[in-house]
C-alpha cells in the first residue's frame, strides 16, 4: 500500500482551490506522480504491483472532484491501447493470464497454485478445519500460505464463518477510516482518509479475489494479515496518519 502516494496527491490537492482541479497542470503533475513509479516498477517487472500503485492514485484523483468524464476518456484509451500492451507482456505475465483463465491447463505448473487454493478453502466448509489443523497447508500442497495466499490458510483452519467475521473486521476498519474523513474540516484529512480507506478495500478485494481464482494471481499482500514488513509498515503508517487526521480534525494539519 503505497501511503506516500497518497499523502503527496491529498497534500497537492489540499493546496489547490476547487475550482482550479480540473486545469490541466493540475491534471498532469498528480498523473505524472504517480505514473513515474508505475513505469519503473513495469520495467523490473511487477505489473500488478504497478496496476495497484496506478489504481490508487486514479482513486485519489478522483476524490477530489476530477471530472468523471476525463475518467471515461482515459478509460476508453487505455482500453485501446491493451492489445498493444499484451505483445510487451513477459512470458510468465502471458501464463498468469492463460492460468486464470484455465487452472486446469498446466495442474503441475503454472496452475497449481490457484488449484490447491481452491480446493483448500472449500475444505474449510462452514466452520473450519480447526486452528494449525489444515491438511492443504500443513501438508505442505499450498506453496506461499503465509504471504499472499494468508486467506487461504485462514478460510481453510476457520471456515465460512471465520472467514466471514474477518471481512466484518475489515469492513469495519474501511468504514473508520472513512467517518474520520468524513468528521475532518481539512481537505487534506479527507482526502487521505478516503484515499487509503480506498487503497486499503482494493487491496482486500484483489487479494481474495486472487485466491479465489477470480482475478489473475498478482502479488497483492492482505492488509495486516500477510506475512511482510514493508506491508505491515506502510498499513501502520497509514493508521498513524488517520489517528492525527482525528486528533487534528478541526486544524489543518497538511
Amino acid at each position: 500500500m503505497k501511503v506516500s502516494l497518497i499523502v503527496f496527491l491529498a497534500r497537492y490537492y489540499n493546496k489547490i482551490p476547487s475550482q482550479n482541479i480540473n486545469n490541466i497542470k493540475h491534471i498532469f503533475i498528480p498523473f505524472l506522480s504517480f505514473m513515474i513509479p508505475v513505469f519503473l516498477v513495469i520495467i523490473q517487472p511487477d505489473l500488478g504491483t504497478a496496476v495497484l500503485i496506478a489504481i490508487t492514485g486514479l482513486i485519489v484523483i478522483w476524490l477530489t472532484g476530477f471530472r468523471i468524464k476525463y475518467f471515461l476518456y482515459s478509460s476508453f484509451f487505455f482500453i485501446c491501447l491493451i492489445p498493444v500492451g499484451i505483445s510487451f507482456l513477459k512470458p510468465y505475465q502471458k501464463s498468469r493470464i492463460l492460468t486464470f483463465l484455465n487452472p486446469e491447463r498446466d495442474p503441475l505448473g503454472a496452475g497449481y497454485q490457484i488449484i490447491q487454493s481452491k480446493i483448500a478453502v472449500g475444505s474449510g466448509g462452514i466452520f473450519g478445519q480447526g486452528f494449525l489443523q489444515g491438511s492443504q497447508s500443513y501438508l505442505d500442497y499450498l506453496p506461499e500460505k503465509h504471504t499472499d495466499f494468508i486467506f487461504t490458510l485462514f478460510s481453510e483452519e476457520f471456515g465460512f464463518v471465520g472467514s466471514l467475521v474477518l471481512l466484518i473486521i475489515y469492513a469495519l476498519i474501511i468504514y473508520r477510516i472513512s467517518k474520520v474523513g468524513s468528521e475532518s474540516r481539512n481537505n487534506f484529512a479527507k482526502l487521505f482518509c478516503f484515499g487509503f480507506s480506498a487503497a486499503f478495500f482494493v487491496y482486500v478485494t484483489v487479494n481474495m479475489s486472487m485466491v479465489l481464482g477470480l482475478l489473475p494471481i498478482v502479488g497483492a499482500p492482505l492488509p495486516i494479515m500477510s506475512y511482510g514488513g514493508s506491508s505491515m509498515l506502510s498499513i501502520m503508517i497509514g493508521l498513524g496518519i488517520v489517528m492525527s487526521c482525528r486528533i487534528h480534525y478541526q486544524e489543518d494539519i497538511a
